[in-house]
């Protein structure tokens, strides 16, 4: 949990200003949860790894004494999002689509880019099984990574029905499979050899786990000849990377019923997102298992090339609300990583340099006593004409005034002094070239806005 300074305030605005503008581009609606939910709204919603990260909150007052918890902070958008739906579906449209862009809480290890509080960017649609709301939400996080500079990416695609055939025909125990998928979703991280170890330590037959992962190793075969990478492959040998990955997987599957209806999904995420102009972005990826318990359908991340980890991801999660409404409203999500995204650009120098600009445009000094009121009109005019005007709080010797606006990287500095007043001029300072000249009073802002380009 940090503090941010003004400078990455700035980035942080600038970068929730741009995944905005995209969410709101798309027909989505902004919503807002509390910071805390009663803490069985968000225990058995995340797996068996969430609900250890979950921060509890003790009972209070008389009850302090108990050291028993009843609220949370929560741990995601998601599940806060499905009991607003519940609680609160008749004044929703059909179909819902909202954005919140709030932080949340988990009692993780701190690493790079990975924080105990930190922000998800969330766009989800509530109301519809149309595989065309999971394109329209990989073309928005794609349009927002777009839009922030980023131009190599790929949106990882993959379905928990067809995971759930791979499982069953690779002959893994139904009480085995959660455990299966918590270990699969680390083999970006730890390769094939972790994933491994992972199996054992769950329990996983060793046969059972080499012919799981010889067909993923199949597959990043196929990735790897077509260097699949957003912005760089012709899209043809994209599209027929992912044709070939869905051919090996109904290889593996067979008449597994449940995994062949995942499969037809994928193909009609496929076909719509070629429509939304997003083909080349997307690679299916039968190893991408995702560890939270709610999904249902679809799921997807966006990866970049040298990071480990993703930028966001999310998936279709159809039973959530049942379990706050009693009955089935159809869902699917999509989060980007504020934090996340904030450090890679930071460290290729993505942000746009006038972030860094200062504070304000002119800074207004105090001579002395006796003119302090004219300095606070000036300020107001000022900024009445629409500019940025800091006001150095004291009188001060004019050298210092100088000096504390050159520190600020203010461009102009104001002063108002006997001959000035009386006159009815004000000095104007450009720290920049070190000029210096009266003005009329009334003309100040003018000059300062043209020398500025506004």
């Amino acid at each position: 949990m940090r503090d941010f300074l003004p400078a990455d305030v700035r980035r942080r605005e600038y970068v929730i200003g741009k995944i905005k503008e995209v969410y709101e581009r798309y027909g989505f609606e902004p919503l807002e949860t509390p910071a805390v939910e009663n803490i069985e709204t968000l225990m058995g919603k995340y797996g068996e790894e969430g609900n250890q990260l979950i921060f509890k909150i003790l009972k209070r007052g008389a009850h302090e004494t108990t050291g028993e918890a009843d609220l949370a902070l929560r741990y995601d958008l998601t599940v806060p999002l499905a009991r607003v739906v519940a609680e609160h579906q008749a004044q929703l449209p059909k179909f819902f689509k909202r954005y919140q862009i709030q932080p949340v809480w988990r009692a993780d290890r701190p690493a790079r880019g990975r924080f105990r509080e930190f922000y998800q960017c969330d766009v989800d649609v509530l109301g519809s099984r149309a595989q065309t709301i999971e394109a329209e939400l990989c073309a928005a996080a794609s349009d927002a990574l777009t839009q922030l500079g980023f131009t190599k990416f790929v949106v990882r695609l993959n379905h928990r029905q067809v995971l759930r055939g791979v499982l069953d025909q690779s002959e893994i125990a139904a009480a085995q499979q959660s455990d299966a998928l918590i270990a699969l979703d680390k083999l970006d991280k730890v390769g094939p050899s972790g994933v491994m170890q992972e199996f054992a330590a769950r329990g996983i037959d060793p046969s059972t786990g080499e012919r799981l992962l010889a067909l993923f190793e199949g597959v990043a075969r196929l990735s790897d000849a077509a260097e699949i990478v957003a912005g760089e492959s012709p899209e043809s040998e994209r599209a027929a990377f992912n044709q070939a990955t869905l051919g090996r997987l109904v290889e593996f599957i067979g008449g597994h019923e449940a995994g062949a209806r995942g499969l037809d999904e994928l193909r009609m995420i496929l076909q719509f997102a070629a429509a939304s102009g997003i083909e080349s972005c997307i690679k299916i990826d039968p190893s991408l298992a995702r560890g939270l318990s709610y999904y249902t359908g679809a799921i997807m991340e966006i990866s970049v090339p040298d990071l480990a980890g993703s930028l966001g991801g999310g998936g279709r999660y159809d039973d959530l609300v049942g379990m706050f409404l009693g009955q089935q409203i159809p869902a699917c999500g999509f989060s980007l990583g504020l934090e996340r995204i904030i450090v890679v650009m930071t460290e290729r120098g993505m942000f746009p340099s006038d972030l860094t600009r200062a504070a304000a445009d002119v800074m207004v000094a105090i001579w002395d006593e006796s003119s302090i009121a004219d300095s606070l009109q000036l300020a107001r005019e000022l900024r009445a004409a629409g500019l940025r005007v800091d006001l150095y709080p004291e009188p001060d010797k004019v050298g210092k005034q100088f000096k504390y606006a050159a520190s600020r990287g203010v461009r102009f500095v104001a002063v108002i002094g006997p001959e000035e007043r009386e006159r009815g001029e004000v000095a104007l300072k450009d720290m920049q070239s070190g000029e210096q000249q009266r003005l009329p009073r009334n003309s100040v802002a003018a000059t300062v806005r043209n020398a500025l380009g506004q």
